[in-house]
């Protein structure tokens, strides 16, 4: 098959899913079901790894990082100037329990360090992925990342919406 052929199957693999996962009402649904349709075509087999041309990584990290930045607002910052304690305890908190855990996944598991550390990295999919192909292992921490995230956005409401009825949303 072509290289653009193939480059193009996968967009409209990733783009199908990431349009149909809309339907289900998660929060980042699209780049979930993005993943999958582009996942599901590369683990077939049956289609080459898309050669995607040069720049593309950098242009759709500088978006990423873009879409990002663009929700931080003054009111973020704002925000922040009463909540840098809480912001600073839970970031290392959650940074040293994701090497904790990756180191010990890595050991437990025989998985790679590297990606054991970035699949427990706190993060979302798409920056964690972008790191991970950084170190050639990008497929890997998007998967596992991919898990966290939807079992996250699938528990937490529960949990939460169990736990608030006896007092804990502070009213």
């Amino acid at each position: 098959m072509p290289p653009l052929a193939t480059l193009c199957l996968y967009l409209l693999a990733g783009t199908t899913l990431g349009l149909l996962a809309l339907l289900s009402g998660i929060p980042a649904a699209p780049l979930a079901g993005a993943l999958l349709g582009a996942g599901l075509v590369s683990m077939s087999g049956k289609v080459e790894l898309a050669d995607w041309p040069s720049g593309t990584r950098t242009a759709l990290e500088i978006g990423i990082g873009t879409v990002i930045g663009t929700g931080l607002t003054r009111a973020s910052l704002d925000q922040l100037q009463a909540l840098w304690r809480p912001a600073l305890l839970i970031t290392l908190t959650l940074v040293l329990t994701g090497v904790v855990v990756g180191l010990w996944s890595s050991r437990l598991l025989g998985i790679d360090p590297v990606v054991a550390l970035l699949g427990a990295a706190p993060g979302g999919i798409s920056g964690m992925s972008l790191v991970g192909a950084e170190f050639g292992v990008g497929a890997a921490v998007a998967a596992l990342h991919a898990v966290r995230l939807i079992t996250v956005l699938l528990v937490l409401p529960l949990v939460v919406r169990l736990l608030t009825p006896f007092g804990l949303n502070g009213q």
